[in-house]
Parts: structure tokens; C-alpha cells; sequence
């Protein structure tokens, strides 16, 4: 088993009911129960993960390492909101609620294994679908969208660009509706602030993990160590990147990343779906 190389996406999907190409690139979308959720195409490319040694309010769990990916693959335009989120599993676990409309928000109070739960409902609802959460290489690829700044829209960041707290009392307080901010250049939403994203492997404290995307690795369905862990193991600790609406500005910089345990759930943690790359 192999990963294509640099070879274009199968576009469209058979799970897409709507796709299309605009000044971000690709897009598919599929919908369940008239939720709908659209996916951005990451292209292969390689940058370096993690931030240099004298960026602004970095710590020392940042390690820069160069990351290249073979092949692209697709990343949720939002996080998933709390509509999706309760239409497969039964209910919705948010603290904040937008009772006119479901879609507006992303789910939060979320653990990784509820993440886990809910990818795995999915692709057995949607058969033809692969989602997982993203590996923190894929998170941090796609919110840098080809920038080396601490942010992808530069070295500062305020108000009108993100969602995030430690702002006295201008900051809205709560999760930001999907949209509100301006996406990155990849089509890509909220990857600064809003909610903290779960990503796929255990949290290492020294940023050594894996490259997912060089050739002869499993993919993410083949991935022993998420697909063992059970409720007995809550410890575990994954990651979580991209700050939220509780976070200080510099802990939503594109290379930020912190662990909490697998079980852990608060009213800033949610997830963003990642899918492929296609195995031959």
C-alpha cells in the first residue's frame, strides 16, 4: 500500500453533491439530514512546522521541523458546527447555543474521544466518506496556507481578524458564528481562535511526530494507536491547536499546540474533519 504522489484530487468525490473551484481552489461539500459540510483542497507542497526560536510569545514545545507532504488532501472549511455534530450523534453538548439556527456555531465541550465518537459515526452513516481528525502536521500546513508569519495574516493580530480573548472587555466572550472572519488563503475559517481543534496523534511535548504523508506509512484508519484507545485511557494526551475565544492573542499563532487528556472536555475545545489521502 502506497500514497499517490503528487498526483491530482479526485474531484468530484462520489460522496459530493456540490463541488466547485473559486479564487481559494477546490471544494466539495456533502450533506446529512440538510446539514451541510464543505471541504477545502489542501495542495502537496512542504514548509516548516513549528515556529523560530525568537517569535513572539513562543514556548519551547514549538521545535522546528521541515514537513513535506507527497500528496494533498481535503480539511473542513469550518470546524463542525453543533447542527452536524447532533443530527449523528443524538445531541448536542455546546455550552453556547444559537436556538434559531444550529449551524451557526461550532460544536464545543467536545473531548477527543467524543471527536473520535463522531468520525466514526459519520463514515459509517455516509459510507463513502473517510473523515478523521487532522495529524497536527495537516492542522498547522493548512492554517499557515503557505505563510511563515505567526499568523497567516501576519505577525499581529486583533480583533477584526480572530476571536480570542485576553482583551479586556472588547472580545466577544463566546464562539464567533462560522463566517464572521475572513477565511486564509486556502478557504479556510476560524483557524485562529474561535475553538481549540483536537488533532489525530498523541501529543508529544518536544513537536517530534510523525511526517502522516511519506510514502510505505498507514494511513489514518490504520492508525493502531488511536483506533486502541478506549475509555480506560482518558489520560492520553492529544493535542489541540489554533487558541480560541478564551485564549491571549499569541496563543492562537498558527504553531501553537497544547496536550489535554483524551477524556477532557471544556466550552473551548471542538474539531475540524480532514479526509484522505487516497490509498491505492
Amino acid at each position: 500500500m502506497k500514497l499517490h504522489s503528487k498526483s491530482p484530487p479526485i474531484f468530484p468525490a462520489s460522496w459530493a453533491n456540490e463541488w466547485g473551484e473559486d479564487e481559494y481552489g477546490l471544494w466539495m461539500a456533502f450533506s446529512y439530514q440538510g446539514h451541510r459540510h464543505a471541504f477545502r483542497w489542501i495542495p502537496p507542497g512542504s514548509f516548516m512546522m513549528g515556529s523560530p526560536e525568537d517569535e513572539k510569545g513562543r514556548p519551547d514545545n514549538e521545535t522546528q521541523r521541515k514537513v513535506t507532504f507527497e500528496t494533498g488532501f481535503w480539511l473542513g472549511e469550518f470546524p463542525v458546527t453543533q447542527g452536524l455534530y447532533q443530527a449523528v450523534i443524538g445531541e448536542n453538548p455546546s455550552h453556547f447555543k444559537d436556538k434559531q439556527n444550529s449551524e451557526a456555531l461550532p460544536v464545543e465541550k467536545v473531548s477527543w474521544l467524543d471527536a473520535q465518537k463522531f468520525t466514526s459515526a459519520l463514515n459509517q452513516l455516509h459510507p463513502e466518506l473517510n473523515t478523521y481528525l487532522p495529524f497536527e502536521a495537516q492542522w498547522e500546513y493548512a492554517c499557515r496556507a503557505g505563510t511563515t508569519t505567526a499568523f497567516w495574516f501576519g505577525d499581529e493580530i486583533d480583533l477584526e481578524k480572530a476571536n480570542y480573548g485576553g482583551v479586556e472587555d472588547k472580545g466577544r466572550k463566546q464562539t464567533n458564528a462560522l463566517g464572521d472572519y475572513p477565511a486564509n488563503p486556502w478557504g479556510l475559517f476560524d483557524m485562529h481562535g474561535n475553538v481549540l481543534e483536537w488533532c489525530l496523534e498523541p501529543y508529544q511535548a518536544k513537536n517530534e511526530m510523525r511526517s502522516i504523508l511519506e510514502p510505505g506509512q498507514p494511513g489514518p484508519q490504520q492508525d493502531s494507536q488511536s483506533q486502541a484507545l478506549t475509555e480506560q485511557d482518558k489520560e492520553q494526551a492529544f493535542p489541540l491547536c489554533g487558541g480560541s475565544w478564551l485564549s491571549l492573542g499569541l496563543r492562537c499563532r498558527s504553531a501553537f499546540r497544547r496536550g489535554f487528556g483524551a477524556g477532557y472536555r471544556d466550552y473551548d475545545f471542538g474539531f475540524r474533519l480532514s479526509l484522505g489521502p487516497e490509498l491505492q
